[in-house]
């Protein structure tokens, strides 16, 4: 049996060691007080939703401090009603988990992890590849399942889930314990992603073909439909079709990282807000 464990407190640098996995928490060093970034006043809501700088000449900034501002703006008014709550990235593969997930991470001055490594790491350093091909598709998620178990007893991290973590309920009950956040990519985007990087450490993509494209885009359009209704029990959505069609892109792929990052942080402050209504009523 997989045995993950995180035990002894939180340090910077200290090596946390348990049974067949080790993880090193580094030192961490937040956006929020990074000193490259001018001081700035409340940002002001734009006609369509988005955040404009209203105190900083957007000209005078490049597009990343532009996006950065934003992003420490939404961070600082959302952290204190997390209250250190995980915050949980599922989406298919290829979906930018990991990218959004460490930069969500730093800015919210939370630790990262991704969960497929974690199951490498407690696996010997098998890949995930290799682990599917061992001990097929069950006994890669059996680990998962038990590496998110003791990541749901924990606090103040961003975990980058596997696409398939969502098929199983158990799942659920561990990611239930912080907020699950959705991000939702066009398959055709996807397909276009995973080609990109190559897909030999896709096992649920198969061989690849003379047609990769076409290959990867009708095996993630099936993935798609198993798992659909299982992403959409997710407690926030981050759709980047919307994302684009709001911000005049028709093409998803010129989204920043950083502005997905953003708008999980609106949606996530969204959710939180209404449950605070729902409960005040209740009481």
């Amino acid at each position: 049996m997989l045995s993950v464990k995180f035990a002894g407190q939180w340090k910077g640098g200290e090596l946390q060691r348990c049974n067949n996995l080790q993880v090193v928490i580094p030192e961490k060093r937040s956006v929020l007080n990074d000193a490259r970034l001018p001081s700035f006043k409340p940002l002001s809501c734009t006609s369509n939703g988005r955040y404009a700088l209203s105190e900083v000449k957007k000209d005078e900034l490049s597009t990343w401090d532009h996006e950065t501002l934003i992003l420490k703006k939404k961070a600082e008014e959302i952290i204190p009603h997390l209250k250190g709550k995980c915050i949980y990235l599922v989406g298919m593969m290829g979906s930018g988990k990991t990218t959004v997930g460490k930069i969500l991470s730093e800015v919210l001055g939370y630790y990262f992890f991704d969960s497929d490594q974690l199951v490498e790491e407690a696996s010997g350093g098998a890949s995930v590849a290799q682990i599917f091909k061992e001990r097929n598709e069950q006994g890669f998620r059996d680990s998962e399942s038990e590496v998110l178990k003791q990541l749901s007893t924990m606090y103040r991290l961003v975990i980058a889930t596997g696409g398939g973590a969502v098929v199983r309920p158990q799942n659920w009950n561990y990611m239930r314990q912080g907020i699950t956040v959705w991000l939702d990519v066009p398959l055709e985007a996807l397909a276009a992603r995973v080609v990109a990087v190559g897909t030999e450490s896709r096992p649920l993509l198969g061989q690849a073909s003379d047609d990769c494209y076409s290959q990867a885009l009708t095996r993630l359009t099936k993935l798609y439909e198993d798992r659909a209704e299982a992403y959409k029990s997710s407690d926030v959505k981050v759709s980047l079709r919307d994302i684009a069609v709001e911000l005049g892109n028709k093409d998803v792929a010129r989204l920043s990282p950083t502005v997905i990052a953003i708008e999980a942080l609106m949606e996530m402050s969204k959710i939180m807000t209404y449950r605070k209504l729902m409960n005040a009523a209740r009481s």
